[in-house]
């Protein structure tokens, strides 16, 4: 994911103006430091049937799934290899009876855990396990507003549930967030979703790009196209801007397309090439994509992937050999290949001269559309020109970002992004 106010709205100046990037939770994307976030698919069972859904879950039981003492063992050697993360996903894992226990545990194993649900089932009470499990920060998907939300959910009434529980973790001063998944059916609800972050004070939005995996390549052709992507895009950076003038506290995050970061530095080194500077250097700090380095994911019968979107690949399981034995088998060519990427990739991504801060974006992307995990994100959405291909232009040396180009062609700095002759409007 691309913290979209951290880079935009904020500075990493110390009081003593020394540079800092300490990976502290909102901090940890761009930490060196690269003990992968664990996503855990807990449960695969769902009771919504969402049309993206990348798991594929329904409303049933899914048989030998992890027991709560595997879950156990699972977590003591999460601790013991230091990953800073897990969130606990699914399906929609309140659907799993041992999921307080089990975060509780983690968490007293120094953890910080997190919650990813629909909300429709959090009600007075299960806010309160929550409170009482101490998880950091609880996200609910919301895809539109009311009946919009409803038919890409799957489930009347799906929208004021889900509001519901948002406003009982809120009561409780659990930190909480909105997620939204763009795509054709969903764009044009981005403004109403900033508007409610705003009305309900939900401090927190995650705009994902589809990926193809699950149900989510049944409607992989209403992914947006280039030009909608960068439209939307271009609308969460004023939102996220607009916020911060207000003087309102809200995390806006991107996730599932790394050229995000290329583009939202490129837009910055048009008006203020020193904090296009600062960019560079976090974004170099995260390092683009990371699926097999800084993110993996546990399904619920204990199989390992690169990331929640690999369901169709596993490196090992659980039950037969440890996490952090899995995660560090080289052995295994697509592990190797993720960890060392950069002379595998193909097409676009080969040549990209930013290369070092987007990682090649996402291999699942790449295998649906070309059959191919190596060949280029189809939904890069970044003209050759920007990256370098077609027209050679300026490259910020490694070891110096930008510290060769001065203000070349930059007429002033301006407090927010040049307005486009387009807009996203609300449906």
């Amino acid at each position: 994911m691309l913290g979209v106010t951290k880079l935009l709205c904020e500075t990493t100046e110390t009081k003593k103006g020394v540079t800092s990037c300490v990976a502290s939770p909102r901090l940890l994307q761009f930490s060196q430091d690269k003990r992968p976030v664990v996503v855990w698919n807990i449960t695969k069972r769902c009771n919504l049937h969402c049309l993206h859904c990348y798991a594929d879950s329904k409303n049933q039981d899914y048989k030998h799934e992890l027991s709560t003492q595997e879950a156990i063992s699972v977590i003591d050697d999460l601790a013991s290899f230091s990953v800073p993360v897990i969130i606990f996903s699914g399906g929609d894992p309140i659907l799993r009876k041992d999921i307080f226990e089990l975060a509780r545990y983690a968490k007293g194993k120094g953890i910080r855990c997190a919650l990813s649900s629909n909300g429709t089932l959090i009600d007075k009470d299960i806010a309160k396990k929550i409170k009482d499990a101490d998880f950091a920060y609880v996200g609910v998907s919301i895809d539109g507003i009311g009946e919009i939300n409803d038919r890409f959910r799957g489930m009347h009434g799906a929208y004021n549930l889900a509001i519901a529980g948002l406003r009982y973790c809120k009561e409780l001063g659990i930190r909480t967030g909105i997620r939204l998944t763009l795509n054709r059916r969903t764009i044009n609800q981005l403004p109403a979703i900033f508007d409610l972050s705003e009305r309900e004070n939900i401090p927190r939005i995650y705009i994902s790009h589809l990926v193809y995996a699950g149900r989510g390549r049944r409607i992989k052709n209403d992914d947006l196209n280039h030009y909608e992507t960068r439209m939307t895009v271009d609308y969460i950076f004023e939102r996220a801007l607009d916020f911060y003038r207000k003087g309102i506290e809200k995390d806006i995050l991107t996730g599932n397309n790394d050229a995000d970061g290329v583009y939202l530095f490129l837009k910055m080194l048009k008006v203020d090439p020193v904090k296009a500077e600062e960019i560079y250097r976090l974004l170099l700090k995260r390092g683009g994509n990371s699926s097999g380095v800084a993110i993996g994911c546990i399904d619920n019968l204990g199989f390992v992937h690169a990331d929640q979107f690999w369901m169709h690949y596993s490196f090992g399981n659980v039950r037969e050999r440890r996490f952090s034995d899995i995660w560090l088998d080289l052995t295994d060519p697509v592990m190797r290949e993720l960890k060392d990427r950069k002379g595998i990739l193909k097409g676009r991504c080969a040549e990209c001269s930013y290369l070092d801060i987007c990682g090649g974006n996402y291999r699942v992307r790449a295998e649906v559309e070309y059959n191919d995990i190596w060949a280029s994100d189809p939904s890069c959405y970044l003209t050759d020109e920007e990256i370098g291909i077609s027209k050679q232009i300026p490259q910020p040396p490694f070891n110096s970002p930008l510290s060769k180009w001065g203000d070349r062609g930059v007429k002033g700095k301006i407090g927010g992004f040049e307005k486009e002759n387009y807009a996203v409007k609300v449906a």
